[in-house]
């Protein structure tokens, strides 16, 4: 399934939003102000989500592209009433009077300044994964949340999985045994690009859109959409699509962070079309459990079309295949028969909108389900494999001092530097 097409069908129409709509009962319910920084389409989805609730209003969003800002305003004010101020500076947004909490939904490389910069105001924060860009950006956002006392939730969404919970909960009955794999992958073929240099569109600010990152010349291939398999800006499928999986098994395992990692794979039919590897296969090894990512963006990707995507866990009892909205188990014997278990999670989006915005209102991080320091090891872990495939070297990485040992040529990945006016934090 083409990934556009897969969110698509996950998205929510405006006719079915408008007959969801919470009304509040009381002086308690009083809506909350928040804002978005990052009008695309998945920021749009983060503010359906929110309005669903019914107790948001959403009175400012900010984007560089004037079109989407603009057409994204009137859309939202036709779900709330009011249309929010639009900004072209996502700190102007912030200094709005009365902001509660900001959503941040712009491409991973404006993460870090962005989420700092609503720190300091004192703002409650939904930010999407990737935590950050780079390793060092994670540390600094840790840091920074750790002196505040503000709500802040990370967008793994997946982790409202109904799927997933039942995974967790058959593997600790016992179910297959002991796990002693875990394989994940998402095969994704992301079709013909277009990677044609041109002008940006007259509406789009491309020296401001590309920020602190490097500012490569213009091409529909690396702008609005299709930034994620690009190095510069979304660094690749395992960190923009995969990094859900590892934070799942991270989960299910309950596991720390990988202690060592080797990536190996290339560009082989892609080439010359995105500027990460359209075939990976990266293995981490966590202290207790080996678990490997694999992806091809290319071909079949995989023997059985149904198993494309999916985390395979290999017990000596037995082997569980999770997805988004089923298991599969297969069973040992030569009787056994394989047992499809359904658990549609169509809301896993709109729940986790929610669960952030409830502890807002309750002002209880213990309610959060993926705060910046879990994010953290979830997002460096990705990060990590993809600094292996860069040197093409095994990479150690050291929890306890946060740092790469004995690797200096993949130290120095760990942070890049900012363009110009920038400075990383």
């Amino acid at each position: 399934m083409k990934r556009r097409k897969f969110i698509e069908m996950t998205s929510m129409g405006s006719a079915a939003f408008a007959t969801n709509l919470y009304i509040p009962t009381s002086f308690q319910d009083r809506k909350l102000k928040i804002a978005l920084i990052g009008a695309g389409w998945y920021g749009m989805v983060d503010m359906t989500a929110a309005l669903k609730t019914g107790r948001v209003e959403v009175i400012g969003i900010c984007d560089v592209d004037s079109d989407r800002l603009n057409s994204n305003a009137d859309e939202i004010a036709k779900l709330q009433g009011p249309r929010p101020k639009t900004f072209k500076y996502y700190s102007d947004l912030l200094d709005m009077k009365g902001l509660e909490s900001v959503f941040i939904a712009t491409p991973p490389h404006w993460h870090a300044l962005q989420f700092l910069a609503a720190c300091e105001r004192g703002l409650d924060i939904y930010s999407e994964k990737p935590l950050s860009y780079d390793i060092t950006e994670g540390l600094a956002l840790v840091n920074a949340a750790k002196k505040t006392d503000n709500i802040i939730q990370i967008g793994f969404q997946r982790r409202q999985s109904k799927a997933f919970e039942k995974c967790k909960e058959l593997i600790n009955s016992g179910r297959i045994g002991n796990i002693h794999q875990i394989i994940a992958q998402i095969h994704y073929d992301p079709g013909p690009q277009d990677t044609k240099i041109q002008a940006p569109p007259a509406a789009l600010d491309w020296d401001e859109w590309c920020g602190p990152a490097p500012k490569l010349e213009y091409r529909p291939s690396i702008g609005h959409y299709n930034w994620r398999l690009e190095k510069e800006y979304g660094n690749g499928h395992l960190v923009d699509w995969g990094i859900h999986y590892i934070d799942l098994i991270r989960k299910v395992m309950e596991l720390d962070m990988p202690e060592e990692f080797h990536s190996s794979g290339g560009l082989y039919v892609l080439k010359d079309q995105i500027t990460t590897p359209d075939t990976l296969i990266a293995k981490m090894a966590f202290k207790d459990m080996p678990v490997m990512w694999q992806h091809r963006m290319w071909g079949n990707g995989d023997v059985m079309s149904e198993f494309k995507t999916g985390v395979f866990f290999y017990g000596d009892k037995g082997t569980m295949v999770c997805q988004d909205s089923k298991l599969v188990v297969f069973n040992m014997g030569k009787e056994a028969k394989r047992e499809d278990i359904s658990l549609p999670s169509p809301a896993m989006q709109d729940d986790h909108v929610a669960n952030f915005l409830n502890a807002v209102r309750q002002k209880d991080k213990s309610l959060i389900e993926s705060n910046p320091e879990d994010a953290f090891k979830s997002t460096a872990s990705v990060q990590l494999a993809m600094i292996s495939y860069y040197t093409g070297s095994t990479v150690k990485w050291d929890q306890q001092s946060n740092t790469i040992t004995g690797n200096p040529e993949a130290s120095k990945l760990l942070k890049r530097e900012y363009r110009e006016k920038y400075r990383h934090p």
